[in-house]
């Protein structure tokens, strides 16, 4: 299991130098009038998730430092892979990045045949934040912890439903906890969180395993049941909620939103560190750190390598996962 040797790989080597991608060709000016222009932030899920919460955010901060615009570009569709894609084939000026769940990116080449390479087209920036998830349901389904939840569903067969992006890291943690538990439940399609979210609190599916920032909103006002979360420890902010793993059968089962920033690759390393640099510093800010704490989100800058390499080993991971279910998307 990853427990938090994750957290703690990413957490140890955020602000360091950034030196990797000093063998990329450079395609513009250095980066030392950068940038000259409005800056696009592309999400490759619908408006409302995770992804586009933290671009916002960021957003505002970037412009308060580099006095241009961002433009946040929401392009869903194929489990993040066409707003992916979208930027893996823009311009590799600087001035169009990915924001999304990097661990989605992880299990992309895994399962989908792609006409791009997430490893190979697009250049790591940093990664932004760790978010676990919240294992929540619906109100009305009678079950108040991961025990009950797991008798309920091996009580029911392929009767309890959980919405999710097919193919996602979201997607493979719930196949672990199924798989650990000897469950079966059916997985339906979204084309992201916030549409995976409203088919829960609409009554359409019981169950929902998605990060905390876009999630507990709705658990504080009543529209969806928290059951338990997926972090190593159980969080201060909610300390009697327990832990996934606390559970008969999931011990060491972590699993949460990993959030990172990409450029298409060949965009020139003075950007990428002039940009990573200026991420490390605006996640280290004093309201930027509290606004993510209070929902559940941590902040997490790193160097390229460092989340070059926790994808690679994820990829890597899931594959594994692949095997041991035979799990395969057409299925």
């Amino acid at each position: 299991m990853r427990s938090l040797a994750l957290c703690s790989i990413l957490g140890c080597a955020a602000f360091l130098c950034i030196a990797g991608a000093a063998a990329q060709t450079p395609a513009v000016k250095p980066a030392a009038s950068f940038p000259t222009k409005p800056i696009r932030i592309i999400i490759p899920y619908p408006p409302g998730g995770t992804s586009d919460i933290l671009a916002r955010l960021l957003g505002v901060k970037i412009t308060e430092a580099w006095s241009q615009s961002v433009l946040v570009d929401s392009r869903s569709g194929a489990n993040g892979n066409i707003g992916s894609e979208f930027v893996a084939r823009a311009p590799a000026d600087g001035y169009t990045y990915l924001l999304t769940d990097i661990g989605n990116l992880s299990v992309a080449p895994n399962v989908f045949k792609l006409s791009y390479d997430p490893h190979k087209d697009l250049a790591t920036v940093t990664t932004v934040s760790y978010s676990p998830h919240l294992l929540t349901t619906h109100p009305s389904l009678p079950v108040k912890t991961t025990r009950e939840l797991i008798a309920l569903a091996k009580a029911n067969p392929g009767k309890l439903n959980l919405p999710t992006g097919l193919g996602g890291a979201t997607h493979f943690a719930a196949m672990e906890f199924a798989q650990r538990t000897g469950i079966n439940w059916v997985y339906i399609g979204t084309r992201g969180g916030s549409d995976s979210s409203r088919s829960v609190m609409g009554g359409e599916t019981e169950i929902l395993l998605l990060g905390m920032l876009q999630t507990l909103p709705h658990v504080k006002n009543g529209r969806l049941k928290l059951i338990a979360v997926s972090s190593e420890k159980r969080l201060a902010s909610l300390p009697d909620t327990a832990t996934i793993s606390e559970a008969p059968g999931l011990a060491g089962f972590i699993s949460g939103s990993w959030q990172g920033m990409l450029a298409p690759a060949r965009t020139p390393p003075e950007i990428i560190e002039k940009v990573n640099a200026e991420m490390a510093r605006i996640l280290a800010t004093p309201d930027m750190k509290e606004k993510l704490q209070t929902q559940g989100t941590e902040p997490l800058p790193t160097s390229p390598q460092v989340m070059a390499k926790w994808m690679a080993t994820e990829k890597e991971r899931n594959a594994k996962l692949i095997k041991d279910t035979g799990f395969n998307i057409s299925n």
